[in-house]
């Protein structure tokens, strides 16, 4: 049986999850590695932080996502598609590793912001 989402270690699992099927990606995975160039020792961390605040309201996250996007959108066009098919990981990713209330939470908090980034970004 599956266990809820209850610490910041069990963020860092979703998290690192989640990327190396993004890493790969054949939708979003071009995003990442070839028009960002991420430096995924950077990144990492700062996702997990942004989780655990987004899900444990910790204040451990300092960044700007809404920039980050907007900057990425104009190196390379991001389309409804893009967030739609993160989201679908991203939400795939929980399902696969935990279950309860926590779980459901991080993903409903998941499409509003992906939600809420696209409207802006493509706006």
């Amino acid at each position: 049986m599956k266990k809820d989402i209850r610490n910041k270690k069990d963020i860092e699992k979703l998290v690192d999850t989640f990327f190396e099927k993004v890493k790969t990606d054949v939708v979003i995975g071009y995003l990442f590695n070839d028009v960002a160039q991420v430096n995924w020792d950077n990144l990492l961390p700062k996702m997990y932080d942004f989780w655990e605040n987004i899900l444990f309201h910790n204040g451990n996250y300092d960044g700007n996502p809404m920039y980050i996007h907007q900057e990425l959108h104009r190196k390379s066009a991001l389309k409804q598609q893009h967030f739609n098919h993160w989201l679908v990981l991203f939400t795939t990713t929980i399902d696969d590793l935990f279950s309860g209330t926590k779980a459901e939470e991080i993903k409903e908090r998941a499409a509003n912001i992906a939600n809420a980034l696209m409207i802006k970004t493509l706006t």
